[in-house]
């Protein structure tokens, strides 16, 4: 009788666990275009950042600050993200929305940097100073 060992009686008998989806730290509208249209008639800059592909923290890091244009000195890290998005002194005066479109792709990616992404979001939405900063999410569509 040949003995089966307790890694592998384990790994057949594993079920595997439902991934239970991380819940959106913002905002969600259904689409893209809905949020850029309520940001819009609200009198606020929409900032459209496609998460369609972004798979990491440093794809997100980058694609913010490209869509927000940060400052080519600003670090590639949560506490430069939160610094740059407190400040805005670059961009026009007044309300600036980052939607976040097909957010929940970083989410099944990554989900911690996910959670830390969106932790920094709602972090420099309640801090934001002269020029008000503000974020959403979008399950997904196109911009305008």
């Amino acid at each position: 009788m040949s003995m089966m060992s307790p890694v592998g009686f384990l790994k057949r008998n594993a079920r595997k666990e439902a991934a239970v989806p991380e819940p959106a730290p913002l905002p969600v509208f259904d689409t893209t275009e809905e949020a850029v249209r309520q940001v819009r008639s609200a009198g606020a800059f929409a900032h459209v950042v496609d998460g369609s592909e972004v798979v990491s923290k440093r794809m997100m890091l980058d694609a913010v600050a490209a869509e927000l244009s940060f400052p080519e000195w600003a670090g590639r890290n949560l506490d430069a993200l939160h610094d740059c998005l407190i400040d805005l002194s670059w961009l026009p005066a007044g309300e600036h929305v980052l939607v976040w479109s097909n957010h929940r792709v970083l989410a099944e990616h990554d989900p911690k940097a996910y959670r830390g992404i969106g932790s920094v979001l709602v972090a420099a939405a309640q801090e934001s100073g002269e020029r008000v900063f503000r974020a959403v999410c979008a399950e997904g569509g196109d911009a305008e």
